[in-house]
């Protein structure tokens, strides 16, 4: 059984056990004054006249948050704020002397009336002392709640801004993808029809893998290789033997989460810099490791450069200015990637670009390491 004042609920052992201690303080407290200055009555006496003086006040404790809770005194404090509490106060405390001098009469000798004038000129100052202290209590725990609701209510607009803002980047992430997928095979149509409905047809899978396994904001490192590689299938059959990749990824790291379509991106940025743009062919490497709590993960291509502004600055991470991320010429594969990672981990993730000796360009990505379930219903026809 609970006892309620105002908002907040209290067990009734511990309430009553709470107030009980009141008693035997305050009947100590009796029984040292009445040592010191006149003569003393029996233990039982004191704790009698306690427990009736205290007892009453956890009576009416109800009352009076209840009586807080719709009249509190709102800040800043004004006389005219305290005009309806200061006669609630006189009222509750004469109510709570008026009991405790009727339930006094059937213990003493005396009648009613004089056990009122007692109370009244005994425990008035203190009853009233004891109305502002439950007032007070009362409007610290309702401001500790509000102040609490406010804070979970800041959480969650917090958490669900960084949701809207992670889906409006995988939003505009795959049009961008998709146009660009769409663009390369209408080049192939005039060169090779069946090449280009060989890419339909990866394509429409890719997309298919989308639509039943893309609505959260993380999966496994497998699950994100299996999507990149339909999207290298389609790359391959766009430049046939110019184009190789190789996958080099750690046993341990498989099923730690990742940002969900992080790699294609990337890699298409790697393409469009390396074997798009020059002659030769072109190797795309994915490396994936564990580096204490971090999961490495390396993508690097052998044809293509940095611009020199890229070289200058180096690295593209979450830690510096917005004016100084931004690298010419690598679009929004790079921007969008930085984004995603900011939201999701802060300063705990990192993406840079470094030169590979003798040619090529890596794109290295740091982020926490945290395993993640597979789903059971994973979609057949994508490889695991």
């Amino acid at each position: 059984m609970n006892i309620r004042l105002g908002s907040t609920e209290i067990g009734l052992f511990r309430y009553l056990g709470l107030w009980s201690a009141v008693v035997v303080v305050f009947a100590i407290q009796r029984y040292l004054y009445d040592a010191i200055d006149g003569p003393t009555w029996s233990a039982s006496d004191y704790l009698r006249w306690s427990m009736i003086q205290w007892y009453t006040w956890a009576a009416l404790a109800p009352l009076v948050f209840r009586l807080a809770e719709r009249y509190p005194i709102q800040a800043p404090v004004r006389l005219r704020g305290l005009g309806r509490q200061l006669p609630l106060s006189i009222a509750v405390t004469l109510l709570a002397l008026g009991i405790g001098a009727f339930v006094s009469t059937a213990f003493e000798p005396s009648s009613f009336g004089q056990q009122l004038r007692f109370f009244l000129g005994m425990h008035f100052a203190t009853g009233l002392f004891t109305y502002w202290a439950l007032f007070t209590i009362q409007q610290a725990l309702h401001f500790h709640a509000e102040k609490t609701r406010r804070e979970v209510e800041a959480s969650r607009l917090a958490t669900e801004l960084a949701q809207s803002r992670l889906q409006a980047l995988k939003s505009q992430l795959q049009p961008h993808f998709l146009f660009n997928t769409l663009h390369a095979i209408v080049t192939l149509l005039d060169e090779d029809t069946l090449s280009a409905e060989d890419m339909l047809l990866r394509l429409s899978d890719l997309l298919r893998a989308f639509l039943e396994d893309y609505d959260g904001q993380e999966i496994t490192l497998r699950r994100e290789l299996a999507l990149l590689d339909l999207y290298l299938g389609i790359q391959r059959v766009r430049f046939k033997d110019r184009l190789t990749t190789q996958v080099y990824v750690a046993p341990d790291v498989l099923d730690c989460a990742v940002p969900s379509l992080i790699l294609q991106p990337i890699v298409e940025n790697a393409i469009r810099h390396g074997i798009s743009q020059r002659v030769g062919s072109d190797c795309i490497e994915i490396e994936a490791r564990r580096e204490g709590d971090s999961l490495c993960i390396d993508v690097r291509n052998r044809n293509s450069m940095l611009a020199k502004d890229t070289l200058d600055s180096g690295v593209i991470d979450n830690g510096r200015p917005e004016g100084e991320r931004s690298v010419a010429g690598h679009g929004i594969g790079l921007s969008n990637a930085r984004l995603r990672l900011r939201e999701l981990y802060g300063d705990n993730a990192q993406i840079r670009l470094d030169m590979i000796w003798p040619q090529g360009v890596a794109c290295r990505i740091r982020l926490p390491f945290r395993e993640l379930e597979e789903p059971d219903d994973m979609p057949e026809h994508v490889p695991a």
